[in-house]
């Protein structure tokens, strides 16, 4: 299975194994960790970026994959669409469903409002069903919501929105309280106690988990209680273009049944995009661990109606994705794998980096191992580190993966490699979106009335860069948030006359600046097909 060299550098590994474990590495300066970030984190490469030459955000930067979509015409021209008499008209609709779209489906029911959910895959298949490590939350004795915020504050280099921030760190007790309350099996200790872990950038043990599929556990449990609650479910059904009353305020969706490619019309008092992440992008070539949808349909949407984006910049490539073999390339590797015990390890056998840095700076550092400093493993489909999980079982005692990370050892065993045995390879994976449309504290856009956003899609919650377990108590704290408040503003909303007025706007626009493009968005899926070049 491996290569002459490959053995090699496998053999070194296990014979520094011992001497490793006992390695205490020291963390980066602040100064060491800029100075990494520049030479070699993907999101300072400048010739990868484009000025956006339309739109609120005209003169940012944002990446090239995602700037030509920004900047592209609408699936439809306005007359193919009759808004006079919709299909479908609720109180709140929400995009997305996903963890936050699902969160914010059963508070808005449970406040009143007539809510519905439209998604283009299924209800469940999001980032949200991925996501493996845990979820923050300052609940034990010695912790509290100020040490959250200060650790989440200095990851996300100090550029979160301090009034979002807040309220993520301060409503995370009750997040984990309700989702226990909903049935979600996090774990315990004998006692009943919740078992909590280190995470990257944590300086107290906050992360619950549901062993390595918390994700998965949170998501079966929401999509039970939307169920449960008789939510109107519209699956296989993509937004392709929001629509807005005569007063600029949103009003609804046009929407598009991905089989037939059918039209309809969504009228809506409030809308909630919760649309997730922008990984099936693949920006800079890089791999992802996303879900197939993951194509920054959000970010569009909402910036053709003049919604304002922060950080869309900022992308998150998580430090272990899969490097080998092949067929899971670029699946992800939970932090929960370091926070037990695995230590980062270079073709020498040398421990190179703290393995609980910030994802950013870890990612940044195996990229200069790999580029630079040539110390990476060579896969046969790229270069690699190696990840030594048999560390694992020697802190915590035989037994210890398949308690807490079964399903990451799932995954290699059924590509022939025993984690408990043999360590892994590893490379950065284009993980998480950053950056996304400004949102003040209900979760209303900055500029766009009664449209709010929840979950991935939202900027200014982490700033530049997010702390393991924070992305999956965003999704239910915001989520929650939105919902609560998207009913209450649907109760005191009078919907104006429908209109579609904002795509001849925006293709002026594109005319003006002279962008010649026959690209259509929101993208809705990625395209594998082999094509010429």
């Amino acid at each position: 299975m491996y290569s002459e060299s490959f053995q090699k550098s496998l053999t070194v590994v296990e014979a520094a194994r011992e001497k490793n474990i006992a390695l205490e590495p020291e963390r980066m300066t602040e100064k060491q960790r800029k100075q990494l970030l520049a030479e070699y984190h993907p999101d300072y490469k400048k010739d990868e970026f484009a000025q956006l030459k339309i739109g609120v955000n005209k003169g940012d930067t944002v990446p090239l994959e995602l700037a030509q979509l920004l900047q592209a015409h609408s699936r439809i021209s306005p007359k193919e669409v009759d808004l006079s008499v919709p299909y479908y008209d609720t109180d709140v609709l929400v995009i997305g469903g996903g963890g936050a779209g699902a969160a914010a489906a059963i508070e808005a029911n449970r406040a009143g409002a007539k809510v519905m959910i439209v998604t283009k895959l299924r209800l469940g298949d999001s980032n949200t069903i991925m996501a493996e490590g845990g979820i923050q939350a300052a609940d034990k004795p010695k912790d509290s919501p100020v040490f959250h915020f200060l650790d989440a504050f200095g990851g996300g280099h100090f550029a979160a929105k301090r009034e979002l921030l807040s309220k993520l760190v301060c409503d995370g007790p009750e997040a984990i309280k309700w989702l226990s309350d909903l049935g979600v099996e996090f774990d315990k200790e004998s006692d009943g106690t919740m078992i909590t872990t280190h995470g990257g950038g944590t300086s107290r043990k906050r992360m619950h988990s549901a062993k390595d599929y918390t994700g998965a556990e949170i998501m079966r449990t929401l999509r039970d209680e939307v169920i449960n609650q008789s939510i109107p479910v519209v699956e296989f059904t993509s937004a392709i273009e929001l629509i807005l009353d005569h007063k600029g305020n949103a009003a609804g969706a046009v929407l598009m049944n991905m089989e037939t490619q059918k039209l309809t019309v969504a009228r809506a008092k409030t809308v909630i995009i919760a649309t997730g992440g922008a990984g099936r992008m693949h920006y800079q070539g890089f791999p992802t661990s996303n879900h197939y949808g993951a194509t920054a349909d959000g970010l569009v949407l909402g910036y053709r109606v003049g919604a304002r984006l922060l950080y869309a910049e900022n992308l998150q490539y998580h430090p272990t994705g899969a490097a080998f073999p092949e067929q899971i390339f670029g699946a992800l590797v939970t932090e929960k794998v370091r926070s037990l015990g695995a230590k980062l390890v270079n073709a020498k056998g040398e421990v190179f980096t703290h393995p609980l840095e910030t994802r950013d700076v870890a990612a940044a550092a195996i990229i200069r191992e790999c580029s630079t400093r040539k110390n990476g493993v060579n896969t046969g489909n790229g270069q690699g580190v190696w990840l030594d999980t048999p560390m694992i079982e020697i802190i915590g005692g035989e037994g210890t993966i398949e308690k807490r990370i079964p399903a990451t050892m799932r995954m290699f065993q059924k590509q022939g490699i025993d984690i408990r045995k043999e360590p892994i390879l590893v490379y950065p994976t284009l993980h998480y979106q950053n950056g996304g449309l400004d949102i003040d504290e209900n979760g209303m856009t900055t500029n766009v009335k009664n449209l709010f956003v929840a979950g991935e899609a939202a900027g200014g919650i982490h700033g530049k860069n997010r702390l393991m377990g924070n992305s999956l108590l965003d999704i239910i704290v915001f989520g929650r948030n939105a919902g609560i408040n998207a009913a209450a503003v649907a109760k005191e909303t009078s919907l104006g006359k429908l209109t579609l007025e904002h795509i001849e706007k925006f293709e002026n626009e594109i005319k003006s600046a002279k962008i010649e493009t026959k690209m259509v968005s929101p993208k809705l899926l990625p395209n594998y097909t082999k094509q010429n070049i």
